[in-house]
């Protein structure tokens, strides 16, 4: 798939909860942000980067478009739908904002396999991750109808859009899966992956 035909979302709309209210996006690792990094992977990507976030004043210093939530309220499922919405290319890449060590050749075979599909995921043992994922355009309404219905689980989205898949093996020939799909949940994570064990 070509690069203008991809536009690409970075979901920093969370609340973090479970990181006493932080903003996740602004971690750093390895001496950047997460949300800088991230920038940086997505950008020979997609030909279109933007954040999907409530207050757009918190990335002002990005120069990157800010998107608010077409339904607020609606948690990752409501950030996916707002990126699949407002997208501007046929195909969306859409990736969470704690994901620090993400590679452009792996999201550039995410975004390959969703050809001919409603989109693509990656399967890794904790299971399909609908936020290191590539949507069409075309799977808005199921996702919309999810949505308003309030049916809110992300990965719930297998049951209504056909997702082709890359598998763990598959992200193995770009580097170790832990390490690539490492996210930043807690505190633990983010020490856990500033100090990984050899």
């Amino acid at each position: 798939m070509r690069r203008d035909e991809t536009s690409a979302a970075i979901l920093a709309g969370g609340r973090a909860r479970r990181f006493d209210g932080r903003d996740k996006s602004r971690l750093v690792v390895d001496g950047a942000s997460i949300i800088v990094r991230q920038l940086a992977v997505l950008q020979p990507v997609a030909h279109e980067v933007f954040i999907v976030a409530s207050d757009a004043s918190r990335f002002a210093d990005l120069s990157v478009p800010v998107r608010a939530d077409v339904v607020p309220g609606a948690g990752a499922l409501g950030g996916i739908l707002t990126a699949i919405e407002t997208a501007q290319a046929p195909f969306v890449l859409v990736v969470a904002c704690d994901l620090p060590f993400l590679v452009p050749p792996l999201l550039s075979l995410v975004v390959d396999r969703a050809a001919g599909a409603d989109g693509a995921w990656i399967r890794s043992v904790r299971g399909v991750e609908p936020l290191i994922a590539c949507y069409a355009k075309t799977a808005a309404p199921e996702v919309r109808r999810a949505v308003e219905a309030g049916n809110l689980k992300a990965a719930n989205l297998a049951e209504v859009l056909r997702m082709n898949e890359v598998s763990e093996q598959e992200v193995t020939l770009f580097g170790n899966p832990t390490r690539l799909l490492a996210n930043v949940n807690t505190p633990d994570d983010y020490r856990r992956i500033q100090y990984p064990v050899s």
